[in-house]
Formats: C-alpha cells, structure tokens, sequence
C-alpha cells in the first residue's frame, strides 16, 4: 500500500480528479481518500509509487509521503475549482 498526502486536496472534486489520475495509471488499483486527513491510499499491483505520485502532479496536485512538505518552488493551488 502507498499511501499520499495531498494537501491542496480540499473537496468532492478533488477526490474525483485524483481517483482518476489514479485509475489512469491502474484501472485495478483500490484508493481509499480520507479527505479531512488530506490522505489518498493506493492499493496497486500495476503501477509503482511514483508512477501514481506522477498521475497525481499530473492532475495538478503535489503528492507528498505523509509528514513531509514539497519543495516550495513545486507547490501549487491544485486544480481544484474551490481552491485559490
């Protein structure tokens, strides 16, 4: 299990957006988002923790292992409708 935190994830559409940058890369894999920890678990056979890390970015949100920060230069607002 890998397990991200996605701090610029801040509501339904968020989930729905890294649900699919997830699916994207494994169609199979199992994600569980626990959306007031900001934490998205993946359950994957198929794809590595960076290649979903990578999918995640992609969609417009920085995946950090939990307890840690990203470099300030990558931060970004997301590409949530609601954040900003």
């Amino acid at each position: 299990m890998i397990a991200f935190e996605v701090k610029d994830m801040n509501c339904g559409h968020c989930v729905g957006t890294i649900t699919d940058a997830v699916k994207s890369v494994d169609a199979q894999a199992g994600i569980a988002v626990h959306l007031p920890q900001r934490l998205v678990t993946i359950e994957s056979s198929r794809a590595s923790a960076e290649a979903l890390g990578n999918a995640i970015t992609g969609a417009g949100y920085e995946p950090t292992l939990p307890g840690t920060e990203p470099p300030p230069a990558r931060r970004s607002k997301g590409a949530c409708c609601c954040s900003g």
